[in-house]
């Protein structure tokens, strides 16, 4: 069934709306869009964005409301992780300089499984707040984490603006930290719902509201979402300091964050519900987002237009077409490497194992952008020029 050209199923005991045709989806991500649809906690329906593709428990690019419980795998194991964007004063910048400034940010941004060698400065860890037992644990190892990008799509990217300006993106999250958190608490749910009789086999364990634990796992992941700013922003700071010391009078404006791995209490349909956006970004009317291509095609800078029926939600990227395992065994390296050469792009495809970062293993991002027209408005488009990948 459709309506407002959004597909519609109807068979579970919430509907399931999808910005995407229902045969564009993999049967992987459609079976856990059913079960979180039939969750006995979950409210008014399903939202599946454009660029979704299965995940574990519920499918990267879905939306999922919740009363009286939190599911730690609808928020996801990299608690926190988005994207940043800022605008330099620069309309260009040479090719030569672009080179030099990929190298200073690759000395001083750890990528891939690579730690600090040294603890960083700790007025970049977010306040405590509340009880913290995770982090507790985790804390010191945390101080040699902040500000390094960590792998898989994680991404530095430089860009050229249709504004005129060159703009820098970073997408990271909470690191091991995050990743802890969310296990920790997952483990905990599925004991929780095995004491009580529950199938736990679908991977969406849930903490109900009455459970000591739901308070817990609220403070932890939000200490999670303000580390993974506090990482992006540290970062931030070293591709600043990178451009600073190639181009002395670059100058730096319209910082924005949005994180797409996150729940929080929110107003819908008449209701106070809590909202598990994983691999989505919130996108209430007005509200700034970004919406990244791959390394090889266009990102965009959105404004929301607050659409109720996505709970006023977007895309958070291009989204995956094929596994990591198929794009390595399928791509061809050369292909994907020439089509990168002939944009100009300096990028981040050097070796086979690369291939799952490809452009190739990635979803159309014009597609995606058309499939959500009524949620978003494009601001800005950006073009690559320079990548560094996890």
């Amino acid at each position: 069934m459709h309506t407002n050209g959004k597909a519609i199923i109807e068979t579970e005991r919430l509907p399931i709306k999808l910005w995407l045709e229902e045969d564009q989806m993999e049967e992987g991500a459609l079976e856990q869009a059913r079960n979180l649809a039939n969750l006995p906690f979950a409210f008014q329906h399903i939202a599946i964005m454009p660029d979704t593709h299965q995940g574990y428990g519920m499918p990267i690019g879905a939306i999922l409301a919740t009363q009286g419980a939190v599911v730690p795998n609808a928020v996801g194991v990299d608690i926190g992780c988005g994207m940043c964007s800022l605008r330099t004063n620069l309309t260009d910048v040479a090719t030569a300089d672009l080179k030099t400034i990929m190298g200073i940010i690759r000395n001083t941004v750890p990528v891939g499984f690579k730690h600090h060698k040294t603890r960083q400065d700790e007025a970049w860890m977010p306040e405590k707040r509340g009880e913290l037992p995770v982090v507790d644990q985790e804390y010191e190892n945390a101080l040699y984490q902040i500000g390094t990008l960590g792998g898989g799509n994680h991404f530095i990217e430089i860009q050229k603006g249709s504004d005129g300006y060159i703009w820098i993106m970073i997408h990271s999250g909470s690191r091991n930290i995050g990743f802890t958190v969310a296990n920790h608490y997952d483990d905990v749910a599925k004991r929780l719902n095995r004491e009580a009789g529950e199938d736990v086999s679908r991977d969406l364990a849930y903490i109900p509201e009455s459970s000591e634990y739901f308070k817990l796992y609220w403070n932890e992941m939000n200490y999670c979402l303000e580390f993974a700013l506090a990482n992006r922003k540290l970062m931030m700071e070293r591709v600043k300091s990178a451009f600073r010391e190639v181009l002395p009078e670059v100058e730096f404006v319209d910082f924005i964050n949005k994180p797409h791995n996150f729940a929080v209490e929110e107003e819908h349909f008449g209701e106070t519900v809590i909202v598990h956006r994983k691999g989505a970004t919130r996108a209430r009317k007005g509200e700034w987002g970004m919406i990244p291509g791959s390394q090889g095609t266009r990102s965009f800078l959105v404004k929301g237009k607050g659409e109720a029926q996505s709970f006023q939600s977007c895309a958070h990227g291009a989204g995956r077409i094929m596994s990591r395992t198929k794009a390595r065994k399928t791509l061809d390296l050369k292909e994907e490497r020439k089509a990168l050469k002939d944009r100009g792009i300096l990028h981040a495809i050097r070796h086979r194992e690369d291939l799952d970062e490809a452009p190739g293993s990635y979803k159309d991002i014009d597609e995606v952008m058309r499939n959500q027209v009524d949620l978003v408005d494009v601001q800005i488009e950006l073009q690559p020029l320079a990548v560094i990948k996890g």
